[in-house]
């Protein structure tokens, strides 16, 4: 049987709808953001193991992703705007602050939430940055599939309209069909949006950043090298390195990436910090 996760919830910010799923209870609440043109249903597997684990998850659906709004216009699309979603969404929940991480395109718009609003945020999880020495090779894989997008549109939507009727079965196989899933108009301007932003806050920012995080490295990705995760975590002066065999580790043997997380979120709320309030239940 597919595994599954709780139906979405949605609010409205900037005249935009933004979804989110929960999983768990309680004040030790973490905000979980998905890779590029994926959404929070890559979390299927992780999610309620940090749940079982005491921990409050929000999967948050970025704009133009998963069950949120899909504008079909690129300035709708910037990392800098995510970040101040992702802030939108605590404010939302009424949260002073959460631990906030995420996947690829979620790293990068946690950095950009914690520049936003760093007293927000109590600690960052970040798989796979995508820094200065991945955006050469993103930009080789993004420009392309965008330029397929705008030149076969009519064959794209034609797959888009078979792909939907294909049942969901497991998260690792829906994922790469999710993709073909999607509204392609929306996909094109999400990509075009990010390709001609910034891709993450510049380094001098970066630096400043001193909540306790974790950075997952993979070896052997040009679009995620390791190199990005190991400057990473040598920029953010309370940051950790966890280096993965691969980039499948997680998916498909996760049990010590999964201790790893969770024994980093329980060093983060066992920490006191002054004034805190605890998040609502």
């Amino acid at each position: 049987m597919a595994a599954s996760l709780p139906s979405p919830q949605s609010f409205v910010t900037a005249g935009r709808r933004i979804a989110y799923r929960t999983l768990g209870a309680g004040p030790r609440v973490v905000v979980l953001t998905h890779g590029l043109l994926m959404d929070s249903r890559m979390f299927t597997n992780l999610a309620p193991k940090l749940a079982a684990a005491g921990n409050r998850v929000v999967l948050v659906d970025m704009i133009g992703h998963g069950e949120s709004d899909q504008p079909h216009d690129m300035h709708a699309h910037t990392m800098s705007q995510y970040g101040r979603d992702v802030i939108a969404l605590l404010d939302h929940l009424g949260l002073e602050q959460a631990v906030v991480g995420g996947t690829s395109l979620g790293a990068n718009v946690t950095l950009e939430a914690a520049v936003a609003a760093p007293d927000r945020i109590r600690a960052m999880v970040l798989e796979m940055p995508v820094l200065e020495n991945g955006i050469a090779a993103a930009a080789g894989l993004f420009v392309p599939l965008a330029l397929a997008l705008r030149v076969g549109h009519g064959l794209m939507g034609a797959l888009t309209a078979l792909s939907r009727k294909i049942p969901r079965t497991h998260f690792l196989l829906d994922i790469p069909i999710d993709f073909v899933r999607r509204d392609p108009k929306a996909s094109l301007a999400v990509l075009d949006g990010l390709t001609f932003g910034r891709i993450a806050p510049p380094r001098d920012e970066r630096r400043r950043l001193t909540q306790p995080a974790i950075v997952f490295g993979h070896p052997s990705d040009p679009i995620h090298p390791f190199s990005d995760a190991d400057v990473t975590a040598r920029e953010l002066p309370n940051a950790r390195l966890v280096k993965a065999s691969s980039m499948y580790e997680w998916r498909l043997r996760p049990a010590r990436l999964d201790r790893e997380l969770i024994a980093f979120l329980d060093e983060v709320w066992a920490e006191r910090r002054p004034g805190l309030r605890a998040a609502a239940n």
